[in-house]
């Protein structure tokens, strides 16, 4: 479990988190949504250490992350896996070395060892046969999947995901949803996803923090949304037609349910 409590963090004189807490939980998909300039890229980083709070405590299973010492930042960031909005591959390398690359930083393992865990995560991600392609050779969706593959080949506890859809047409968008929230259940992870998708929203939202400008302004489940009087969530996430049509006939599918 993650916990974030009071973190408050500016660039000069622009405060861009105030006062956040937040809990993301274990064997969830928790999301982090938002407009643009809403703070929730600031918070994700100040989560795994890249930005250090002005104030406030991140803490990973009660240790606190912003006093820990290079040691112990080096210990917890061994934890993570971080599938980035690009995909981030290295153009140079081919899926397997790409894949390969944390083990090869961060472990002893043998290289049989190495060639074993990357063919395991390639076929976890249904991209089995791929090791020597390289990244030019791969649709969006593939590259997506070979650094999910990546980020999980250390099997980590926490798993970080910067606009995983970013870039991606609405099926493929499923697939990495799907792959995520599965391998969230499996690994029992600890899994935060920053998201504009609407659809990864309501389809994969077991814990989600709506930001607006800097602040937590709304937490729950995709379920409770439904039922949101927020009027500021509410205008972010049925600004369609589409998905406010859907919000209401949930909300009437779900009373008639309870009435049963």
């Amino acid at each position: 479990m993650i916990e974030v409590r009071n973190v408050k963090k500016a660039f000069g004189d622009k405060v861009v988190l105030e006062d956040v807490s937040t809990t993301m939980l274990p064997g969830k998909t928790n999301l982090i949504i938002g407009s643009s300039g809403s703070g929730k890229t600031v918070l994700m980083k100040c989560m795994i250490g890249l930005y250090k709070p002005d104030s406030g405590q991140v803490f990973y299973e009660g240790k606190d992350l912003t006093t820990m010492d290079d040691r112990q930042l080096k210990d917890v960031r061994t934890q993570i896996g971080m599938l980035f909005q690009g995909g981030a591959l290295f153009d140079s390398m081919d899926v397997e070395h790409n894949v390969r690359f944390p083990l090869d930083m961060f472990t002893k393992m043998t290289l049989a060892e190495k060639r074993k865990r990357v063919d395991e995560v390639l076929q976890r991600v249904n991209l089995e046969g791929v090791n020597k392609k390289f990244p030019a050779e791969l649709s969006g969706g593939m590259k997506k999947r070979v650094a999910l593959a990546r980020a999980i080949v250390m099997n980590p506890k926490y798993l970080f995901c910067d606009e995983p859809n970013s870039g991606l047409d609405p099926q493929t968008s499923l697939v990495i949803d799907k792959l995520i929230k599965e391998i969230t259940l499996e690994y029992n992870m600890t899994t935060v996803v920053n998201t504009h998708d609407m659809n990864t929203v309501m389809e994969s939202g077991d814990n989600i923090l709506y930001m607006y400008k800097g602040r937590k302004q709304w937490q729950g489940s995709s379920k409770d949304i439904i039922f949101s009087d927020d009027q500021l969530l509410n205008d972010f996430i049925f600004a369609s037609d589409f998905f406010y049509k859907a919000k209401e006939i949930s909300r009437k599918e779900a009373e008639a349910e309870m009435k049963k």
